[in-house]
């Protein structure tokens, strides 16, 4: 049994977002659970949401889950649109600045894979 959760647009580097999501990649819901609620980075706190909103995905799926059993299958971060912005500089230039967002899919199930 297999449940997913996605979220898109989400403002933030996905190259940052991506450090937080391998450090969860195939563990056990309960443990990546303690390491998001303990992380210092800001892209724990959408994790966590989406994590949580996988879980309730699956207890809805299948009725009865034991949270114990489940497992990180997959989690993905990939780069969403690029809002572009100007910024005033000396001499009456202007730079860019890019304001990334991106979309995070997680996917959990009750079966190891290897």
């Amino acid at each position: 049994m297999e449940a997913i959760a996605r979220i898109k647009n989400q403002k933030g580097s996905p190259r940052k977002v991506r450090l937080v999501a391998n450090l969860i990649r195939n563990k056990r819901v309960d443990d990546a659970r303690d390491i998001l609620n303990f992380s210092k980075k800001r892209a724990a706190r959408s994790i966590l949401k989406i994590l949580d909103s996988a879980v309730a995905n699956a207890a809805t799926k299948s009725g009865k889950v034991e949270i114990e059993k489940l497992y990180i299958n997959k989690i993905t971060v990939d780069e969403g649109i690029t809002m572009k912005r100007w910024r005033s500089r000396a001499m009456g230039r202007a730079d860019m600045i890019f304001k990334r967002t991106h979309h995070i899919a997680l996917s959990v199930t009750d079966e190891m894979e290897d």
